[in-house]
């Protein structure tokens, strides 16, 4: 089922007296419990798809639709309950809280996210993702005494650990060697079956192509 859908989307930037137009007509589909990646070389618009998407910055034109909703209509205050409730973020960096354990990174998500839970039913929330992804042993450590891989799983398990629908990735494996990619890559790709997450994901890396469902290259703004 098509959840997100990206309806003729241009973005345009004026530097000075001269508008640049970074988006020229960009229309996608997304459906749940897939994996869509993009692609291309940088400046060809990857990433600020993603941003769009995401409600972080607006579109100069055209729709984003997450659930029959049109998200280019709603208000600052509409777009960021959506983002802490139904979309979840893993970036290049894992950017965890230094001071606070793996537990606690994720128990601060559930509290950004509104979640209704009881705190027992977060530890138990917690408890269980943290088996699925692996860490469980390492609930307690901070930051500085992990691993990059394990950082990194720690802000995926952070980002969808309150359940979103949506999961947007820029470049999640851009800061680690080739096995961490991939172990990294089989994560999202396990967690975006079986939790039925729709994921976007804006990758350089070609060797994580093969656990996409779908890619899509982009080349001066437009889909290619």
């Amino acid at each position: 089922m098509t959840i997100f859908t990206i309806d003729e989307v241009r973005k345009t930037f004026t530097n000075g007296e001269v508008e640049e137009e970074i988006l020229k007509g960009i229309n996608l589909s997304l459906k749940e419990g897939e994996i869509t990646a993009l692609v291309g070389a940088s400046g060809s618009g990857k990433s600020t798809i993603l941003t769009i998407a995401a409600g972080l910055q607006r579109a100069s034109d055209g729709q984003v639709v997450f659930e029959g909703e049109n998200m280019t209509a709603m208000n600052q205050e509409q777009i960021r309950k959506i983002r802490a409730s139904e979309f979840g973020f893993v970036f290049q960096s894992a950017h965890l809280v230094p001071f606070l354990t793996v537990e606690e990174q994720l128990m601060l998500m559930l509290d950004v996210s509104e979640s209704k839970m009881t705190k027992r039913e977060q530890k138990k929330e917690i408890e269980k993702v943290l088996k699925l992804i692996e860490m469980d042993h390492r609930k307690d450590a901070y930051p500085a005494s992990l691993s990059g891989g394990e950082k990194q799983r720690v802000a995926i398990a952070r980002a969808i650990i309150h359940k979103p629908k949506m999961l947007f990735a820029d470049e999640p494996t851009a800061s680690l060697d080739s096995k961490r990619s991939k172990d990294v890559m089989v994560l999202i790709q396990e967690l975006t079956k079986t939790l039925n997450i729709t994921t976007l994901m804006v990758t350089h890396d070609e060797e994580m192509l093969s656990y996409v469902d779908h890619i899509i290259t982009m080349k001066d703004g437009l889909v290619v």
